[in-house]
This record gives structure tokens, sequence and C-alpha cells, in this order.
């Protein structure tokens, strides 16, 4: 059993009870480590990933019991792969395997792509509400205070800058409708079969304003100025408002100032091999850009009711 991987836990999921398996390990997985099963005796072939907790994710917010029910909510909205089981004991989520590829950045030039990509977004919002919501205004609050608490280093401008995120704030109103949203579309949690798109990785889930979910996939896959605005109109299925846009961009904005502070904590707390400080600095200067830009103030005004 698990011969490409030594992971002695697996035999105490109850799925694989009395069964011979192999696991070869997927990539990706900054908060956790990803393993496909598959079944290798003759009972009915089972082919799973195994999501496996490896950090203490309490400092980045993050809750496994919203995420194991909001990734079965997403697979009853046709967007997400099924739940099989479920051991917080062990640290695990069993899910099933979706038959595709990871979409990268570059595979977004693809006009098709884009639009199933949008198409599976727009599934997701109007499925079954999730357990728990998702701000990132509070989410950033949140974040800063844990930084604050431990003393975690930041870059020495970035609290310069909570003028210009309160002015955002206020434009951005109140939230009013929200949907269930993953809140995490990097490339990579985009799973398409070429005819139709799954969304995966469930950790940040949580109503939200879509907008967000659009503004935060822009910019975490480098969408190009026209690559938002034909994003924005594939969500939305028809041309999008100035106001539309300027939304968008501004949660692309939100989304660049909170989660580069998930970098920083990760990189003073993560036993991951991985550069989390420029992680972080990548995402927060692209924010510092526009805050300190002349655009901002288009933008603001350009939401306005």
């Amino acid at each position: 059993m698990g011969t490409e991987i030594s992971a002695p836990a697996l035999d105490r999921l109850a799925v694989l009870a009395g069964r011979s398996w192999r696991t070869a390990e997927l990539p990706g997985g900054l908060t956790n480590r990803n393993l496909r099963v598959t079944t290798t005796d003759d009972g009915p072939p089972l082919d799973l990933v195994v999501r496996c907790s490896t950090s203490d994710t309490g400092l980045l917010g993050i809750d496994r019991e919203a995420e194991h029910l909001n990734t079965a909510r997403a697979a009853e909205a046709g967007v997400g792969a099924g739940v099989v089981e479920f051991r917080p004991d062990l640290g695990m989520l069993v899910i099933t395997y979706l038959h595709g590829h990871a979409l990268t950045n570059v595979d977004f030039a693809d006009p098709g792509v884009l639009r199933r990509a949008a198409v599976a977004c727009r599934r997701l919002h109007a499925g079954p509400r999730f357990h728990g919501d998702f701000d990132m205004f509070a989410r950033q609050a949140a974040y800063r205070a844990t930084v604050r608490e431990h003393g975690f280093r930041l870059p020495t401008t970035y609290d310069d800058h909570a003028p210009q995120w309160a002015r955002v704030r206020s434009a951005l109103g109140a939230r009013g409708r929200t949907v269930p949203c993953n809140n995490d579309l990097l490339a990579a949690n985009f799973i398409d079969d070429g005819r139709r798109t799954w969304l995966i990785d469930y950790e940040y889930s949580g109503n939200n304003d879509p907008f967000f979910e659009l503004g935060n996939t822009a910019t975490e896959c480098g969408f190009a100025e026209e690559q938002i605005d034909a994003w924005v109109e594939a969500y939305l299925d028809r041309p999008p408002s100035r106001a539309d846009l300027a939304r968008v961009r501004l949660q692309a904005l939100c989304s660049e100032y909170g989660w580069s502070l998930w970098g920083f904590i990760q990189a003073a707390t993560s036993p991951i091999d991985h550069d989390f400080t420029g992680w972080g600095m990548e995402r927060f200067e692209k924010a510092e850009a526009t805050f300190r830009g002349p655009r901002l103030r288009q933008l603001l005004e350009d939401v306005a009711p």
C-alpha cells in the first residue's frame, strides 16, 4: 500500500479500509498537501484526492469544517468535486478526482477557456448558500492584527495606505447581495477538461460580493486590461458598465492589499519551503502602485451609483 508516498494515516480512512491503493503527490497547495489515491485491487475502482492539512492555519482564518461543507455545496452546484469523507481528526478531506488539467495564467488567453471559467463562477454563485461569510476588509483587519500581535515583518510602507484603503471601502459601500464564492481562484484552482471548467480549493470560501471573485481572479491570474473587460463581460453575459469594471478593479486592489498579509504571515510561520515573502511582496507592490497612481481617483468615481 502507498508505494509511491508513505502515508500511513491513509489506512485509517473508511473509504480505503481493506483496499489496496497507490498514491501520487499533486502539485500546489501552500497550506496543505494533496495526494491522488487510486485503488489497485479488484474492488470498485476509486480515484480520489486526499487533502492533508500541513500547517497551523488558525492564524490564516481557515475553518476546515466550513471548507468541508462548502466543498460539498460547490459539488451540489455542479462545479466542484464530490466529498467522499471528512476526517478532521486526521486533518484530511477526501474528494473525487476531477479529470482535466489545472489552468495556468497563459491558458486564459484562449477566449473559450475564459468563457468556461466565467460560466463556472456564475454557476457557483447561483448555487446553494455557503457556510459563513467572507469580507476582505474584515479579513485584512484580522491579518493586520495578527501581524502586529506577533511582530511579523511587513513592508515599511504598508500602513501608509490606510487612508486610501478606507476610501476604497467607503466607495464599495455596503456589500448588499452576496453569493457563494471561492475567494481564492488563482489559475490552478480552475480544472478544465476542454468542455467545462470545475473549481477547487474552498479553504477561504464564504458568501461574498461576486465582484470580489472576479477581481481576485483577475489579479491572481495576471489578466491584462482587455482580458479583465472580457472576463467581466463573459461573467455578466452582457457588456459591462463603467461601474462594473471599476468595481472589479477595486476588488482586485482589495485582493492584493489583503492577501499580501497572508504571504507575510506564512513567511513567518509556515514549514513549507516556499518564498512567501516574495509572494506577499508581489501582491503588495501591485496594490501600492494603484494606491500611489493616478487611476485610483477615477475608479472611485466610476464605482459610485
